[in-house]
């Protein structure tokens, strides 16, 4: 893996390509006959593929906070394919390299180091970064299925791209598929750059991780930042009740269904510890917890 000692400069290799036409074809929403179906389409799947990316790549494959069956580990892993954002295992080993170096030389979209272009969405679009890790995800590679899923990422958001043209025609694609996609991006994006930049910090934490309600709102809980930097195993990244995280609710429906168990919270004590500006030392037995977790 890759450490700058220096700020990067963006490698613009064959990957911004794509890249641009995607934007270039969510431009089209304005020549496509408007609808405001198109709309509520664009809104549905851009929930749905969220909702997979921060259960699914984010919550299950980076930080195992929760359990389930193989069967629906590879409904996650499908699902997540379609925010096309590579595979889950790249993606959940290069968010594994993060959480280890967060904010500090080697972390591979700090803006604090390298700056909010490159936090954004530079480091993406570099070949240094295309390769998976898979020693860093072992527990997840050994599924023969999930790394074909990894290598072969690009099939499901291709299946789901000419179902929705088939289905919708020209509309569907370009509202359904490309104007999504590019918001899903974005999102997703901002919370490896704003969260590091904006918001407020309830814990104390080596890195500068922050929470922002909008933030969580867009992205169906991951703007709770700073709760996710201070306790990275918990399924539930809204500590409390007025911290709206839909993907924990929507986890927490599934589990009543038996499709996942074993939910990771952080306890009451866990919670109260280690307030900014309160005494720095965490007492013993809560920092056993988090490690353990």
């Amino acid at each position: 893996m890759i450490e700058f000692d220096a700020p990067p400069k963006i490698t613009w290799s064959w990957k911004i390509v794509p890249f641009l036409l995607v934007h270039v074809a969510a431009l089209a929403a304005f020549f496509v006959p408007f609808a405001w179906g198109w709309v509520a389409l664009a809104f549905g799947l851009y929930a749905l593929r969220m909702w997979a990316l921060t259960a699914g790549f984010h919550r299950y494959f980076s930080h195992r906070s929760f359990k389930t069956s193989r069967a629906f580990q590879l409904v996650l892993a499908v699902l997540g394919t379609l925010c096309v954002q590579k595979g889950p295992l790249w993606w959940a080993a290069h968010h594994r390299h993060h959480h280890k170096k967060s904010d500090r030389p080697g972390d591979l979209h700090s803006p604090l180091v390298h700056g909010f272009l490159w936090a954004h969405v530079g480091w993406v679009l570099t070949i240094e970064h295309n390769d998976t890790d898979y020693e860093r995800v072992a527990d997840f590679a050994k599924y023969p299925e999930l790394r074909w899923l990894n290598e072969h990422h690009v099939v499901p958001p291709v299946v789901l791209a000419v179902l929705l043209f088939l289905l919708g025609g020209l509309p569907a694609l370009v509202w359904g598929f490309f104007v999504s996609t590019v918001v899903l991006w974005h999102a997703t994006f901002a919370i490896n750059s704003l969260t590091h930049m904006i918001g407020r910090r309830r814990y104390q934490t080596p890195d500068d991780s922050r929470n922002s309600l909008v933030l969580a709102l867009v992205t169906l809980g991951e703007g709770w930042h700073n709760n996710h930097h201070y306790y990275k195993s918990s399924t539930r990244q809204g500590f409390y009740w007025w911290e709206i995280d839909v993907t924990y609710y929507v986890l927490r429906a599934l589990a009543a269904v038996g499709l996942v168990w074993d939910l990771k919270e952080p306890s009451e004590e866990v919670k109260r510890s280690n307030r900014v500006g309160a005494v720095p030392a965490v007492e013993a037995r809560v920092e056993e917890e988090r490690a353990a977790a």
